[in-house]
């Protein structure tokens, strides 16, 4: 059986730290990603300096962005950039990931794609797993100190507490459409047994700022949504953080908080991501259209 090329990676990025996109990119290049597919968009509030920054940080990476945008962050702008991305990503598999999304597979990229093909698949799936500190502060991290010594414990976060999608089509054949999110591909059903673990740094400083700004331009239309989902779960964490003073809960048992890391999947993960995907269903039939706050930070 002839052995698949790695995957393009296919992303939409958002303002995020520099040390964070060069953390990221070098993740997946151990992975074996070779070609990067980036677009990159900036709200009306991002400063040029900050723009110009990880522009550079990127270049300086060896990737050249396939396209700068700017403008409000409406809750089509991922899903059209992206789409767009894979599009002149060309024909083959696409590895999709959020800027704030870390994957661990089963296997190499390359086997795990094998298998899908031999089991004539076309996506494979993932689990999010938010990565939170050890105190549940919203932490400011440092590129020497790494993101697993930052973030060490690893969580059900998003479907839990926020009621979003933890689901991931994390690989595609480019000849496979995906909904707003990544959440799902209509007609498609990734492997449940062979689920990767989407490891979620979200929960960083300046986090609490990006979600209010969210839910205040989705409440006043000036970015346009599709339906509330966004908003309510961005609301459902702002309301927990509140609650305990200005951190998440971290010793909260139904949040399953634990200490992971990201060179290998989790014990057990096969069996517990299975479960949770097997078993997960929208909160309000509002949400059904997969969206989250797992999109790239406006």
């Amino acid at each position: 059986m002839k052995t698949p090329v790695p995957p393009a990676l296919v992303a939409v990025v958002g303002p995020v730290e520099p040390a964070l996109l060069a953390a990221w990119t070098a993740h997946y290049r151990r992975l074996g990603v070779e070609r990067f597919h980036l677009a990159f968009h900036f709200p009306d509030h991002v400063h040029d300096a900050w723009q110009h920054q990880l522009l550079a940080v990127s270049r300086d990476l060896g990737i050249v962005p396939v396209r700068i945008s700017t403008g409000p962050w409406h809750e089509h702008t991922n899903t059209q950039l992206r789409d767009s991305l894979r599009e002149q990503a060309g024909t083959g598999w696409h590895l999709i990931a959020d800027s704030d999304e870390f994957q661990a597979h089963p296997a190499q990229l390359t086997e795990v794609i094998a298998e899908a093909e031999a089991a004539k698949q076309k996506v494979i799936g993932g689990l999010m797993l938010d990565r939170a500190t050890n105190d549940g502060r919203l932490a400011l991290w440092r590129p020497e100190t790494g993101l697993d010594r930052a973030f060490p414990l690893g969580g059900h976060l998003t479907h839990r507490l926020l009621k979003g999608d933890p689901r991931k089509i994390v690989l595609a054949h480019s000849s496979v459409t995906m909904t707003s999110g990544n959440h799902r591909a209509p007609g498609h059903k990734p492997a449940l047994d062979r689920l990767a673990c989407v490891h979620h740094f979200k929960w960083r400083s300046g986090v609490l700022d990006d979600l209010r700004r969210r839910v205040d331009r989705f409440t006043s239309r000036e970015w346009a949504e599709h339906t509330s989902a966004v908003r309510s779960e961005a609301s459902r964490l702002l309301q927990h953080i509140d609650r305990h003073h200005g951190r998440i809960d971290v010793a909260d048992p139904r949040l399953a908080f634990r200490h992971v890391t990201l060179d290998r999947l989790p014990d057990g993960w096969a069996a517990e991501a299975s479960k949770i995907a097997t078993t997960w269903r929208p909160h309000t039939p509002q949400s059904q259209s997969g969206s989250t706050i797992s999109s790239p930070s406006p």
